[in-house]
């Protein structure tokens, strides 16, 4: 029996985009496309999670200016399927909202599928709780859960 490797998070290369897009790709009926990940690459929110030589998972997180005081955003979050249901997600997050509490940000949104109960699970123990809806914000009609978190409670 073999174990596998650890799995290890990081800020994500130029090298990791063709992962990047891959996992997107097989985790999202209205995938991003390619380009959209490299004006991403600067941000110190954009982590990959490695696995050996592979990239099993990645997220996009950012800040922007909110009246003042920066709010950071969760925009894109995906793990492999092969690599699903092992912490890879929760890793990521945590790494995320460390880099936007870095940032200077006290507070962290993101929008998330209604259907999405894996997901919105995840958000909750993070301290996400829902804040609005917003029907039809995807491109297939679904609607979206707007969560927030604040950070450094």
């Amino acid at each position: 029996m073999t174990t596998a490797s650890p799995v290890s998070v990081e800020r994500a290369t130029r090298a990791d985009l063709l992962s990047v897009y891959r996992i997107e790709s097989a985790s999202f009926a209205e995938p991003w496309p390619y380009a959209a990940f490299e004006r991403f690459l600067s941000e110190p929110g954009f982590l990959v999670a490695r696995q050996g030589d592979g990239v099993v998972g990645y997220v996009i997180a950012d800040s922007v200016p909110n009246h003042g005081r920066p709010i950071g955003h969760v925009k894109d979050i995906a793990v492999h399927p092969d690599h699903r249901g092992r912490g890879v997600g929760r890793d990521l997050l945590a790494r995320a909202l460390g880099a936007l509490a870095a940032a200077g940000c006290a507070r962290v949104k993101l929008e998330v599928r209604a259907g999405n109960a894996e997901a919105i699970r995840l958000y909750r123990r993070f301290g996400f709780e829902a804040q609005r809806q917003v029907p039809g914000y995807y491109q297939d009609g679904e609607t979206a859960i707007v969560m927030v978190c604040a950070l450094g409670r």
